[in-house]
């Protein structure tokens, strides 16, 4: 849960907070004491909903638009797409001292204030990566990668095999042991060992904190690889600058992101299931991502707006997180390869009426995302830029 103090700052309160508040005593109108337990009234104000923070808790927590209630521009740190400094509170995270909030001039989605490195960890429990080699149950899974090896032949039909390629938060390797069966070097970089757990032998891949320390040499690359990756940095800018570093002459970054500024993101608002608040720290509309890779010495070759795997769930995700009747990303955590007793619905005839929904909306979903991708408006946007 979370507590707003008269300064409209948002704290966090745990279970173990709540038992450590003792009685206190404030002021009467009257002048006189009166004794009241903290607990009690902090519970009272916790609305449908809120639970105390945990690390669980994070992987879905509860956002809500707070636009209607018209509050004044913050000022921040430098924007990483046009160094503006000032942003409209847009969506706020229940239980978390954080909200997002849209550069007033580029149109960026900002998490605000950024996450220190203790609490980035805590946004990313075990239970966010799945089992070893697999993040999705059995079926969703195949389907996964069976998209992926789509995926990767557009990707590689313009390079020379042999060409040495780097997937940055490469994860469980799923582009590069297709790549690799291609004839491809493979290089992976991720933060995080239990995310690479079971990851294709073939790859080189390595675990550092941020690819600024891995330490890679210049002109080493013919492409890298960043797949739905730049919205989770705290620098984006520095990363994308260093990757221009990297590549070749001539070499390609391939960016993929969740599209703010497209048809799904609009209509859905905060139920939007590509938000993934706390992970995602920069939203970019599409012409702040065009921005961002100019900015960094690139040029912009192409762009791609559909993307199979992303763009129709994540109408039908967004669509069931508008129902009051389901967790957020109910839908989604079914799908996942979690830890047992971590799924949110439990309830077998829920899950059968899930997964019934999920058939019976994908074709509508599929629709929507290729009308999406004729108007350039793909919930997830993929760009090609060239390294100048």
């Amino acid at each position: 849960m979370s507590v707003t103090t008269q300064h409209h700052d948002r704290v966090a309160i745990g279970e173990d907070d709540l038992r450590a508040i003792r009685t206190t005593v404030v002021p009467a109108r009257d002048g006189a004491s009166t004794a009241i337990d903290v607990a009690d009234v902090i519970q009272e104000m916790m609305r449908p909903g809120d639970q105390p923070t945990s690390p669980r808790n994070y992987l879905n927590p509860r956002i809500e638009d707070v636009r209607h209630l018209g509050r004044d521009d913050v000022v921040l740190s430098p924007c990483p797409v046009c160094d503006g400094i000032t942003a409209s509170p847009t969506f706020e995270i229940q239980g978390l001292p954080h909200e997002l909030a849209t550069c007033t001039d580029c149109g960026l989605g900002r998490l605000h204030p950024l996450p220190s490195p203790e609490e980035l960890g805590r946004f990313y429990p075990s239970e966010y990566y799945g089992s070893p080699g697999a993040k999705f149950e059995p079926m969703t899974e195949a389907v996964v990668r069976f998209v992926g090896t789509l995926h990767v032949q557009s990707l590689s039909r313009k390079l020379k095999p042999g060409s040495r390629i780097l997937d940055v938060g490469c994860g469980r390797g799923v582009l590069l042991s297709s790549l690799a069966d291609r004839g491809h070097e493979v290089h992976g970089m991720d933060v995080s060992e239990t995310a690479v757990a079971g990851a294709d032998p073939r790859a080189d891949i390595r675990v550092a904190p941020c690819i600024t320390k891995v330490g890679y040499p210049s002109d080493h690359f013919d492409q890298v690889i960043l797949w739905h990756v730049v919205e989770h940095l705290t620098n984006p800018r520095e990363v994308l600058s260093e990757i221009n570093r990297i590549l070749k002459p001539g070499g390609q970054v391939i960016v993929a992101v969740p599209n703010f500024s497209s048809w799904q993101a609009r209509w859905s608002g905060a139920a939007w299931f590509h938000l993934d608040l706390p992970r995602h720290l920069f939203h970019f509309p599409l012409r702040g991502l065009r921005q961002i890779l100019t900015r960094t010495d690139f040029t912009v070759t192409r762009e791609q707006h559909f993307s199979l795997r992303q763009n129709p769930f994540g109408w039908v995700q967004s669509t069931m997180n508008k129902w009051d009747c389901l967790p957020r990303n109910a839908l989604y955590n079914l799908l996942h390869n979690y830890d047992a007793g971590t799924n949110s619905v439990a309830c077998p005839w829920r899950q059968r009426a899930l997964r019934a929904a999920y058939l019976t909306g994908m074709p509508i979903a599929g629709a929507l995302s290729l009308l999406s991708t004729v108007a350039r408006s793909g919930a997830s946007v993929c760009l090609v830029g060239r390294a100048n």
